[in-house]
């Protein structure tokens, strides 16, 4: 491994926790596994934080995994219930390398294009030493987004860990350009809960062509499937976005389950690829899963709908403006 250096609305939509995709202060247990240790939630609730968002429940409401409740997840590790909760605006994550004493340290951030290599870094205490202890949220110890600044070529991903705290995935990065890397996780330091999104440029030699974000649609296409997506996101108010799915059929799609909940959405800003990850309500609503959002103010964002239909998971993209 090669020494470490030191080295994206929305909320779009408050429906969706910039940043930070759980606090998760749960009761939690270190259990050593073959490739990595890993600590995992029990109870999921959480006590009330100071500052997490601007309704009256805010950071108060217990926190539950199976997406039971709608919520969003905040850079500074606070979760904040959303439906009905009074909610108006967000901040973004994903912007820095170093949050909440937590330090994102990568190894090679050079890649080919089309090639696969592997990507591997640390996460690190404020003393320095590698963290090794991680909360399962949402099924896993670490959620890995990865994206080209232009907002193209989004990956989200699960890597492994290793004994000594190093991540690692093959990743393939399809054309040249500047990307970012995302890493959303609750870190185990010191026998408490410390959630952090983190994220980190990663580079791709060669002639770059930025494209331009495709315009605003509420109708997108994956894997043969048909996405919907009704809602206006407002800025200073909770609406709801409700996405539905239809096979090649017409017919709504048998969603299943993917990380705890029927359908995941992380929103990307354009400009600084701030970033969002939330969750919808427990099972579908009239054929639809339902996120809620609060725009914080103006902008372009592409939204990446996450859900999964016998077994394979689709992603269905779209473009969002705010005025």
């Amino acid at each position: 491994m090669a020494t470490f250096g030191a080295v994206v609305v929305v909320v779009l939509f408050a429906g969706y926790g910039i940043g930070r995709l759980n606090n998760s202060v749960d009761r939690t247990r270190s259990a050593p596994a073959p490739t990595q240790q890993q600590a995992t939630a029990g109870a999921h609730g959480h006590g009330t934080t100071p500052g997490a968002g601007t309704g009256a429940d805010a950071g108060t409401t217990p926190h539950d995994d199976t997406g039971a409740a709608p919520h969003l997840h905040n850079p500074d590790g606070t979760v904040t219930q959303v439906a009905g909760s009074g909610v108006t605006s967000q901040a973004v994550g994903g912007l820095a390398l170093t949050a909440s004493g937590l330090t994102l340290q990568p190894g090679k951030v050079l890649f080919p294009a089309g090639r696969a290599q592997p990507f591997r870094f640390r996460v690190t205490g404020a003393a320095g030493a590698p963290i090794t202890t991680y909360a399962i949220v949402h099924d896993k110890p670490l959620h890995l987004v990865v994206v080209r600044r232009d907002l193209t070529g989004f990956q989200h991903l699960h890597p492994t860990m290793a004994p000594d705290g190093t991540w690692s995935i093959d990743l393939t990065l399809a054309e040249p350009g500047s990307y970012r890397a995302i890493a959303d996780f609750t870190a185990v330091v010191g026998g408490q809960q410390t959630p952090a999104t983190l994220g980190v440029d990663l580079t791709v030699a060669g002639n770059y062509a930025p494209v331009s974000l495709p315009p605003p649609v509420t109708e997108a296409t994956a894997g043969g499937f048909t996405v919907q997506y009704a809602g206006t996101p407002r800025i200073g108010t909770t609406q709801p976005l409700l996405m539905s799915v239809r096979g090649p059929d017409g017919k709504p799609a048998a969603l299943e389950p993917y990380l705890g909940a029927y359908g995941h959405l992380v929103v990307l800003r354009e400009g600084d690829v701030g970033y969002v990850h939330v969750h919808p309500e427990a099972g579908p609503t009239g054929g639809a899963v339902k996120f809620w959002l609060a725009a914080p103010g103006p902008g372009r964002y592409r939204m990446f709908f996450d859900f999964q239909v016998a077994g394979k998971v689709h992603t269905a993209a779209f473009t969002a403006v705010v005025n």
